[in-house]
């Protein structure tokens, strides 16, 4: 656990939000010493923080016990260098579990994903977010996706609530997000955190930052830190070229060819991490491997990223 709190913290990053995936060995069991490296990895490559268990890590197919192990293992790679943060979800009563062993293995926080199959109204959607707010001392993000999807009077009463400091939007309604950002600062003023979460954010991140959110997630930092890393400082400095250089030439293509699979969000992303020599390991079901030709095009994509960091 650093020592910081953690929105100070995420406020303003110094790099791309990192999202590990978990590596498993070849017989589907957990290989925590893989995970390490793939953390320290990230780390040394810049990363403002490792969101560790969450949707790219697979939080959906891990044990508890895998969970809270996989945790500390990123606890203890990043060293206290800079914040964890991990995933709960499921119904209330799982979620707080989670939280629990968060907390336990030394993690700075919780993205709080959505509940599990129910389509909740805001009231019970509230409750819920409050109750895992409430199971432990550590600052919640509260994940806006799927069948979560909050009014603005809710996000208003969450930021309200002690403990909770954010909300990531994996949506994608700039609307909806326009209207949350404005009651937020007209009825909870204060320093509530806004992040960018769709699948390859940078691919909307120049749009949510005409909202004023600027922190958003990177899957691609996975296995293309270099070009995340890039992205992420043409952004901060203004650098329009080289931003729209690389969403042309990488970030749109990777997009397209992320939609041609089912779960490729985590798959193919995984499968980078494979490419770049770090072997992971393969998805666990449900989710199921990218097709070979498609393996074979994020390969030739990641070398053309890297191409156009060279261009002038």
């Amino acid at each position: 656990m650093t020592s910081a709190p953690l929105a100070a913290r995420l406020r303003d990053p110094s790099g791309p939000l990192f999202f590990p995936v978990t590596a498993y060995g070849p017989d589907g069991s957990l290989d925590l010493d893989v995970y390490r490296t793939h953390v320290r990895r990230g780390v040394a490559a810049g990363a403002a923080a490792v969101f560790a268990c969450c949707g790219t890590g697979e939080f959906h197919a891990l044990l508890p016990e895998e969970f809270e192990a996989s945790v500390r293992a990123a606890v203890e790679a990043t060293e206290g260098r800079v914040p964890v943060v991990a995933g709960a979800g499921y119904g209330t009563a799982l979620a707080v579990r989670y939280a629990r062993l968060a907390a336990d293995a030394g993690a700075d926080g919780l993205l709080a994903m959505p509940p599990y199959l129910v389509h909740a109204g805001q009231e019970g959607l509230l409750r819920h977010y409050r109750e895992v707010a409430a199971a432990t001392a550590l600052p919640v993000i509260v994940y806006q996706r799927d069948n979560a999807v909050l009014t603005p009077p809710t996000v208003v009463a969450l930021a309200r609530t002690e403990g909770v400091i954010g909300l990531k939007d994996g949506l994608g309604d700039l609307d909806l997000m326009q209207r949350v950002v404005s009651a937020v600062r007209t009825e909870a003023p204060g320093d509530f955190l806004y992040f960018n979460g769709l699948p390859t954010a940078e691919q909307t991140q120049l749009a949510y930052r005409a909202l004023g959110i600027t922190l958003y997630s990177s899957a691609v930092f996975c296995f293309a830190p270099e070009i995340a890393v890039a992205f992420h400082h043409a952004l901060e400095t203004g650098d329009l070229p080289l931003a729209h250089r690389l969403l042309d030439g990488f970030y749109r293509p990777f997009v397209e060819l992320r939609a041609q699979g089912s779960g490729y969000a985590v798959s193919l992303v995984k499968a980078g991490v494979r490419l770049r020599g770090l072997d992971v390991g393969e998805v666990r079901p449900p989710l199921h491997e990218p097709a070979e030709d498609h393996v074979k095009q994020l390969a030739r994509l990641i070398e053309r990223g890297h191409a156009l960091l060279e261009e002038e």
